[in-house]
């Protein structure tokens, strides 16, 4: 295991280096993803396989199209363009938790529960990033409204088949490095709860805001016109970031729940 960490140090900090030189991670979100990898190829080669794909998967996925996706929803998200510590915490905090257990006391329910968390992740950010380029405005998925393409809890039917994918993805992967169905199928419900958890708690929780000035919704604080955002609903202080972690938590214990019934 020693000899596989070192390994594993060495692999993820290629990796966390390429992708802030890419400008997929900030400084902080390089070092963090270095941890998280380090912990997941501790725990086992096919772990950092799982944790490589989610990755490279959402790095390509956020390239396509993005200066569109920036023109749409620039204004509107609070964070955009590379991730910072927190945020790479938030999709990758209970999986790098799920990878720790594993190192205490392997299982096959802790890699359910890690790649459950890994699933949510995944179909949150194909969801996000495909449905951005839907010609079709999104509505809430609380009130069926149209809002603003980047809107916490906005859906489309663009979004929303990536959604499926993007956790179908995960669980396809689970299933080739270790070849458990049942793991495969916990992973796959896991991955669509979290996402579900994540497109409810944008919609009911997450903190909203409004610019005066330009009288748009938005997510940010400050808006892009330099005036100072009002708050318009939602928790205070429940961002993204939090609603994203709360996501990725679910969708580990559905999986994990998941894989002991079919077990």
């Amino acid at each position: 295991m020693i000899g596989r960490a070192a390994a594993g140090a060495l692999v993820a900090a290629a990796i966390a280096a390429a992708a802030w030189r890419a400008g997929s991670l900030r400084r902080s979100g390089a070092a963090t993803a270095f941890l998280v990898g380090t912990i997941a190829i501790a725990a086992g080669w096919s772990w950092g396989a799982l944790l490589i794909l989610y990755f490279v998967s959402s790095s390509l996925l956020s390239r396509v199209g993005a200066a569109l996706k920036a023109q749409r929803s620039g204004s509107v998200v609070e964070k955009a363009g590379a991730r910072d510590a927190t945020q790479v915490l938030a999709n990758g905090a209970v999986f790098a938790l799920a990878a720790l257990l594993q190192l205490l006391q392997p299982s096959e329910l802790w890699l359910a529960a890690g790649a459950g968390a890994l699933a949510s992740s995944a179909a949150d950010t194909w969801g996000t990033e495909i449905g951005m380029l839907s010609k079709i405005s999104p509505r809430m998925i609380t009130t069926w409204r149209t809002v603003p393409t980047g809107t916490s809890g906005g859906v489309s039917a663009m979004g929303l088949g990536a959604t499926v994918a993007g956790a179908l993805f995960i669980s396809v992967a689970a299933w080739l490095v270790h070849r458990n169905v049942h793991v495969a199928l916990a992973v796959s419900l896991g991955g669509l709860a979290g996402a579900l958890v994540d497109s409810f708690g944008g919609a009911l929780w997450q903190s909203r805001r409004y610019c005066a000035q330009c009288q748009r919704a938005t997510e940010r604080l400050v808006h892009d016109c330099g005036t100072r955002t009002e708050r318009a609903g939602g928790i205070a202080w429940l961002n993204n970031d939090g609603v994203n972690a709360a996501c990725t938590l679910v969708g580990s214990l559905a999986a994990a729940g998941a894989y002991e019934l079919l077990a």
